[in-house]
């Protein structure tokens, strides 16, 4: 048992962390606002309650509406029943409630060997982070995707594969970022987990088309395929390889050819390094490289989406990478991209405005794997059979030194 004062000191330097933590976010960042909590809030009140349609409604004084499938919308739908101040209350519930699922599934065994103290220095260091308290700040959904997501690794990495791809599968139909993890399945060749994915998703979609089947028409006919409606592709929040084309090239909609390439060539590198992943029972290392990889080839990655880095940073921290975690983690943290919010020519512009994105594919290209969990059964079926005793004539080898392991409301 720790020594009252020890206890004391730790308490105390949780305060000071909490209030640091708080000044900084209400004078540094940019309040959002609960911008696109609006966004949902009001759609679906108009949805409900005055005939509205879910893609004809606009925040008063803006050009900015609903842009995720139909299923999205139905799910929001206890919305329309209570007040704006309860949906904010119930949003920062749900947000801090899918902050705690996450870090316990990615770095809970070592929080608990330094108890409440361990929880409480990774809540603030999640406060700090960029995506994170845009994600809270705007209302976002990103933490409520990626808790579905993580569901889905825990379930598959401790044996309990029943209920595999249920997550996966919501979070696709609620936006289609997260399907990209369907791939990650077929890869690992967890062939029921992918298909019961892929039939969540497709029961939720045609659930929506027959709730709401003028407003499925559209989006999968039309807004879909419209980036126009998400935001200006340009616009220094949009960390995707499209966002750097387009920031390169200044017009809207930059060369698809070379775009294609781009996403072919991260589509690649994805499929290599996560089969080295899996071949390694490193489950963590495979969800995280998916989350990059969504990230770089989706046309529009708002700086909040980039919540997907976290199981990234949790790859650095079990392999020991703290002092490039530290780093990338304070480049994250400050906001850097919006020096070029005017202006992002120049090669300060290129480098500086795109500076999540050069994080995001530095973490593709070198994010350590081959890291599997002691602890738990691994992600890959071929790394889960028992290896072979030693021979009582031979000694047996060495351990392995793997550690156990204001925008659019997009």
């Amino acid at each position: 048992m720790r020594p009252p004062r020890t206890e004391r000191g730790r308490l105390l330097l949780v305060l000071c962390l909490t209030a640091a933590v708080a000044v900084f976010t209400a004078t540094v960042p940019l309040l959002r606002g609960w911008f696109d909590l609006r966004v949902y809030y009001g759609t679906v009140d108009a949805w409900m309650h005055h005939g509205g349609r879910i893609y004809d409604y606009r925040v008063p004084g803006t050009t900015y509406g609903f842009t995720y499938p139909p299923f999205a919308a139905l799910s929001m739908v206890p919305m329309a029943f209570v007040g704006l101040g309860v949906a904010i209350a119930v949003t920062l519930v749900l947000n801090l409630a899918a902050v705690v699922f996450a870090l316990w599934i990615l770095v809970g065994q070592e929080l608990r060997r330094y108890g409440w103290f361990g929880w409480a220095l990774a809540g603030c260091a999640l406060a700090m982070l960029e995506p994170v308290r845009d994600t809270f700040s705007f209302g976002q959904v990103n933490l409520l995707l990626l808790a579905l997501v993580l569901s889905d690794a825990w379930l598959l990495s401790s044996g309990r594969e029943r209920w595999a791809g249920v997550g996966i599968g919501l979070a696709a139909a609620v936006k289609l970022t997260p399907a990209v993890f369907i791939g990650l399945l077929l890869l690992a060749r967890r062939w029921r987990a992918a298909a019961v994915a892929t039939a969540v998703a497709t029961a939720a979609t045609a659930l929506a088309a027959w709730a709401a089947p003028d407003a499925s028409r559209f989006y999968w006919t039309h807004a879909v395929w419209d980036t126009t409606r998400v935001g200006h592709l340009e616009y220094v929040s949009n960390q995707s390889l499209q966002g750097v084309l387009a920031r390169l090239a200044a017009p809207d909609d930059p060369s698809r050819a070379v775009w294609a390439l781009g996403v072919v060539l991260v589509l690649a590198v994805w499929v290599w390094r996560t089969h080295r992943a899996l071949r390694a029972g490193d489950w963590r290392a495979a969800f995280a490289l998916t989350g990059l990889t969504a990230c770089l080839v989706s046309p529009i990655t708002w700086v909040h989406h980039l919540v997907w880095l976290l199981p990234s940073f949790a790859v650095l921290v079990h392999g020991r990478r703290l002092r490039l975690a530290g780093a990338m983690y304070v480049v994250l943290c400050s906001s850097v991209v919006w020096l070029w919010f005017d202006d992002a020519s120049g090669v300060d512009g290129f480098l500086g405005s795109n500076a999540y994105v050069w994080i995001t594919l530095s973490l593709l290209l070198r994010l350590p794997v081959g890291q599997p969990r002691v602890d738990r059964p691994p992600f890959s079926r071929r790394a889960s059979t028992s290896a072979p005793a030693p021979t009582p004539t031979a000694p047996a080898s060495a351990p392995g030194s793997g550690q156990p392991a204001p925008s659019p409301s997009s």
